[in-house]
């Protein structure tokens, strides 16, 4: 069945001028080069003890590149840190507190969604002549995945891109080279540190010691220690 939901509480960076690939590739976890017109970038900014920051999808255009990221305070604190970056680079960045986002299942309007298939895509365009259907719809069915949803799920200045698994969503490129943080993510990565990992759990019988998260009726997403 084809259907769309509305996604709240979506924030819009914009970033424009000659340097923007160069400053942004020199940030995330992920590899700019991999972004085009039909591809999607998802990617984080941590700190530079590889703590998680913000994450974000990049997305191409002529002469900018946009970031749909958190809404509200977390859009203005994402704006806030790459200004704090910019320095001499020729960019100019702004920011849109709420943005419209609808994640479409079904039939591929948008992008398809960079962290799995089964995600769907994404458009800012609102769907014409499908359904439509609550958030929960989508929610349960990212928790059912174990995909974390921003800090919802990480909490920023603390958790780790280990803990949140955020390789196998498509996050991080381990070959890209320097970014904020890389030497302590890929240290965490190569050598196996991480003692906790965020997965699904089912909310009336979470595991000994689980500590929730994100919920969704009977589904979570819980941080649990490695057996």
């Amino acid at each position: 069945m084809t259907f769309y939901v509305s996604l709240p509480n979506r924030g819009l960076i914009h970033i424009e001028g000659p340097d923007r690939f160069e400053f942004l590739q020199a940030l995330i976890t992920n590899d700019l080069e991999k972004l085009s017109a039909e591809q999607m970038v998802y990617a984080c900014l941590l700190t530079p003890q590889g703590k998680f920051l913000h994450d974000f999808f990049c997305i191409w255009g002529k002469d900018f590149i946009l970031l749909d990221c958190e809404g509200g305070e977390r859009a203005q604190d994402l704006y806030r840190r790459l200004n704090m970056y910019r320095l001499r680079k020729d960019v100019q960045i702004s920011v849109e507190e709420q943005n419209e986002v609808y994640a479409v299942f079904g039939e591929p309007l948008g992008l398809p969604d960079p962290r799995d298939p089964e995600m769907g895509s994404r458009t800012f365009e609102k769907p014409e002549g499908i359904v439509s259907k609550p958030f929960g719809e989508w929610d349960i069915h990212r928790i059912k995945l174990g995909i974390p949803d921003g800090s919802r799920d990480l909490i920023p200045d603390k958790s780790t891109m280990d803990e949140g698994n955020m390789d196998q969503i498509n996050a991080i490129d381990y070959d890209k080279g320097c970014y904020i943080g890389q030497e302590l993510t890929a240290r965490m990565h190569y050598r196996g540190l991480g003692k906790r990992k965020l997965q699904y759990v089912d909310a009336n019988d979470p595991p000994e010691g689980a500590e929730i998260r994100s919920q969704c009726d009977d589904a979570a997403i819980a941080l649990i220690r490695k057996s």
